[in-house]
């Protein structure tokens, strides 16, 4: 899981992650189609079975309602959005 950065273009974006690290995630293409990912979205993450420290897919994105919801029960740190 976690926040989009940044955009950089060719369905790839900036995503901070909750362990703290920053990877370079593309939005795999069944996803592209169907919703729109911009900056300060929570999206869930799923990690290349190598570079798993720099390289990612993203799979979903989480609403704002069910943003909310996770910063509530405390899955979202606080860190994450400054």
């Amino acid at each position: 899981m976690g926040i989009v950065k940044k955009m950089l273009g060719a369905d790839r974006v900036l995503v901070l992650c909750t362990d703290g690290k920053t990877r370079v995630c593309r939005i795999k293409g069944k996803l592209r189609r169907r919703i729109w990912v911009r900056v300060g979205d929570a999206v869930l993450v799923e990690l290349w079975g190598f570079q798993t420290d720099t390289r990612g897919d993203i799979v979903g994105r989480y609403t704002a309602a069910q943003m909310e919801w996770l910063k509530q029960q405390g899955l979202l740190p606080e860190w994450m959005f400054q």
